[in-house]
C-alpha cells in the first residue's frame, strides 16, 4: 500500500518582500566534466540541457551559500528586522546540529527562531508554506526563507548519472505578514509526499539506520544515488498534477499563467512538465543550462535570474512547482510583486 499523502496548507499571509541569490565563484563547464567521465559535451547537453555548474571551493559549506543569499535578500528590501529564519537544505554543514542558527548568527540575527527544513529539491516550496503558517499565526511579522545546497559534496564525481547534473548555490526571499489580496501573497499551496519512493534518490550512509546497524559507512554508500528514468517520470507527473491542483484552487487556467518557475532539475523535465500542465514551454523560466540542478536553491535562483532579465515583471501570474527526494512535491501560485534586487546582486 502506498503511503502517499497530499495536503493543502493554510491559505496564508506570507508576502514576498525581498529576493536574493548567490553562486560560488568556481565555474565548471561541460568539457571538464566530460573529460573526467569519458563522454562528450554533446552527451551531457543532450541528456540534461546543462552547459555549466558552479561549485564551492574545497573549504566551503552550505552555510556560506545561505549567508550570502540571505544577505542579498535582506539588502534588497532595506534590511528589515527578521523574526525567524528557515533554511531549506539537504546538505547541512553537519548532521547535527542544524545549520540555520549559525546562518542567523552570521547574518547578525541572534536570538531569532531558526531551523533547517529538509524536503530535498522541494525544500524551498515547503519552507514558503511553513513561513505562511508562522506569519498567519500572528506571532511573527517578518521571516527569511533560504534555499541552499552544496550538492557537489554528496556526489561521486565519476558517476555519469549524477556528476553532470548538480551544482551548488543559494537563494532567499524575505517574507512579511500581509493580506491574501496583495501582490506577492503566497495564498495557496499544495504539498505532497510518498515514502514508497524513498529509493529513487538518497544517500544511504551517514544516518541513524546505517549507524544503528553497526555497519561502517564506506565511500560508495556516502554518495548520492538516483534512478534517473524513474525520477523523470515521477517528477513530471507529480509537478504537473500538484500544479493543476493549485491552478484549480486559484481559479486560473493554464493559459493565464505568465511564468512557470519549476525546480530546475534538467531541461527535459522542465519542458515536459510545462506541456503536461498545459503551459506553453516558452513561459517556463529556465536557467538550468547555466547553473545546473541546485536542489532547494533552484527556484529562488531562477526567480532572481528572471527578475534581472525582465522575464518576470510585476503583476505576472507565477506558478512555482518542485519535486524532490523523499519523495516530496509541492506547488504554489502568486501574483509577482514589484521588487528591486540588491545592488550587490550580480547577474546569474
Amino acid at each position: 500500500m502506498s503511503n502517499s499523502a497530499e495536503h493543502e496548507s493554510f491559505a496564508g499571509t506570507a508576502v514576498i518582500a525581498g529576493l536574493g541569490a548567490y553562486l560560488p565563484d568556481r565555474v565548471v563547464k561541460n568539457d571538464e566534466v566530460a573529460e573526467r567521465l569519458g563522454v562528450t559535451t554533446d552527451w551531457i547537453r543532450d541528456r540534461t540541457g546543462i552547459e555549466q555548474r558552479f561549485i564551492l571551493d574545497p573549504a566551503g559549506a552550505t552555510s556560506d551559500l545561505a549567508v550570502e543569499a540571505g544577505r542579498r535578500a535582506l539588502e534588497s528590501c532595506g534590511n528589515p528586522r527578521v523574526d525567524f529564519l528557515i533554511l531549506a537544505t539537504c546538505t547541512p554543514d553537519h548532521p547535527f546540529p542544524a545549520t540555520a542558527p549559525a546562518v542567523a548568527a552570521r547574518l547578525g540575527l541572534p536570538g531569532i527562531a531558526a531551523f533547517d527544513l529538509n524536503a530535498a529539491c522541494s525544500g524551498f516550496v515547503y519552507a514558503l508554506s511553513v513561513s505562511a503558517g508562522m506569519l498567519a499565526s500572528g506571532s511573527y511579522r517578518t521571516g527569511l526563507v533560504i534555499g541552499a545546497d552544496a550538492f557537489s559534496t554528496l556526489l561521486d564525481q565519476n558517476d555519469p548519472i549524477t556528476a553532470p547534473i548538480f551544482g551548488d548555490g543559494g537563494g532567499a526571499v524575505v517574507v512579511r505578514a500581509g493580506h491574501t489580496g496583495e501582490r506577492g501573497a503566497v495564498c495557496t499551496q499544495v504539498l505532497g509526499s510518498d515514502g514508497d519512493l524513498l529509493d529513487l534518490m538518497k544517500t544511504p550512509a551517514g544516518g541513524s539506520r546505517q549507524r544503528s546497524a553497526g555497519v561502517a559507512g564506506d565511500a560508495d554508500n556516502s554518495y548520492f544515488t538516483m534512478a534517473g528514468r524513474a525520477v523523470f517520470k515521477h517528477a513530471v507527473n507529480r509537478m504537473s498534477s500538484v500544479s493543476s491542483a493549485v491552478l484549480d484552487r486559484l481559479g486560473w487556467s493554464p493559459g493565464e499563467v505568465d511564468r512557470l518557475v519549476a525546480h530546475q532539475a534538467n531541461r527535459r523535465i522542465l519542458t515536459a512538465t510545462a506541456e503536461a500542465i498545459g503551459i506553453a514551454p516558452e513561459r517556463a523560466v529556465i536557467n538550468v543550462d547555466r547553473v545546473a540542478n541546485t536542489s532547494a536553491a533552484s527556484i529562488p535562483l531562477a526567480l532572481v535570474d528572471a527578475v534581472r532579465s525582465g522575464t518576470l515583471t510585476p503583476g505576472d501570474r507565477v506558478l512555482l512547482a518542485a519535486f524532490g527526494g523523499g519523495a516530496t512535491w509541492g506547488a504554489t501560485g502568486l501574483i509577482w510583486p514589484d521588487l528591486t534586487l540588491a545592488a550587490s546582486q550580480p547577474a546569474i
